[in-house]
């Protein structure tokens, strides 16, 4: 069972709420070394953080900010942007305030240096596990995968189907699933097309001679390329007036397991006001070793085999 989560999904749980109900509590999970999530609401001008604990405020100094911050090899901006944020943190003592109070001295970074020993230290190619989209650009998505800790997601990994832009499929704040691809000196690579179905898991979601919904990927002289799901597009016969991006209603014309192609006919066409959709996940173990895009009468092969930690296409 995962013990570690990304920042946000901690904060609400019944045994977090109990530890930070009481003075007593916060003594509790100082002594068990438990980690901790409330929500940062001050960054003073030293980039210290304060972080409102419902019962008192409690302070991250800047060096306990993230891993990194004292070495120099994380820029500030990381404290900064953490305002109005839940951050993950644990104990680790208590100073006394002019007025006499005890303030609880916090550290994000030790609460990281646990997650990265306990946890992702420990994760293998095709583990599937959860992460949260914190930042979105137009080369993939930055997502934490446990306490803070950043991971990228390429845009060539989110889904079979190509897109523009990784805002087509997340949104920031967005709790996803991620595969690891593979793990290089602390650094987890990331994929996530393989929970979103093979060829023909996606395929029988269809039948010839339905009208349904897609989005336009690409406009080729010799046909339109259509999404109708992140990991299946058809061709559309060429047809004028279509550009990238648009949605439209397409006839299903025939589906061909063998060539993996859909055969599609445009009916009508519409501006795209949905870019970002719920993500319909067929895959939901915690572990693949192998995923098999292609159909078993393709004469093409399509696999991503984790087992020999790289992507395979032959």
């Amino acid at each position: 069972m995962i013990d570690f989560y990304p920042e946000g999904r901690l904060i609400n749980s019944t045994e977090n709420k109990n530890y930070l109900k009481s003075f007593q509590g916060l003594l509790d999970a100082y002594n068990e070394h438990k980690i901790l999530e409330s929500k940062a609401i001050i960054c003073d001008n030293e980039h210290n953080l304060v972080v409102d604990l419902g019962c008192i405020r409690g302070i991250i100094l800047r060096e306990e900010g993230a891993i990194g911050i004292k070495e120099g090899l994380v820029r500030d901006i990381a404290i900064i942007s953490k305002v109005n944020r839940p951050v993950c943190f644990v104990i680790t003592g208590f100073r006394k305030s002019l007025s006499g109070d005890n303030i609880p001295i916090l550290s994000r970074r030790i609460a990281q240096e646990i997650c990265m020993e306990n946890y992702i230290a420990n994760l293998s190619p095709g583990d599937i596990i959860p992460a949260r989209v914190t930042h979105l650009e137009n080369f993939g998505a930055f997502v934490d995968i446990g306490c803070g800790i950043i991971s990228f997601l390429p845009i060539d990994t989110i889904s079979v189907s190509r897109i523009s832009h990784p805002n087509e499929r997340f949104y920031v704040g967005m709790d996803i699933n991620v595969v690891v691809k593979f793990v290089e000196n602390n650094r987890v690579h990331l994929t996530h097309k393989e929970l979103l179905g093979t060829w023909q898991e996606n395929a029988d979601m269809f039948s010839i001679g339905e009208t349904v919904s897609g989005i336009v990927r690409s406009v080729e002289d010799y046909g339109i390329f259509v999404e109708l799901a992140p990991n299946l597009a058809g061709l559309a016969e060429p047809c004028e007036n279509v550009t990238q991006g648009m949605q439209v209603s397409v006839y299903i014309k025939n589906i061909v397991p063998d060539k993996m192609k859909i055969k599609l006919v445009i009916i009508d066409t519409f501006e795209n006001s949905n870019k970002c959709s719920n993500i319909k996940y067929f895959y939901n173990k915690n572990h693949i070793d192998k995923f098999v895009y292609s159909p078993q009468e393709s004469y093409k092969l399509i696999e991503t085999d984790f087992t020999l930690s790289k992507h395979i296409k032959t």
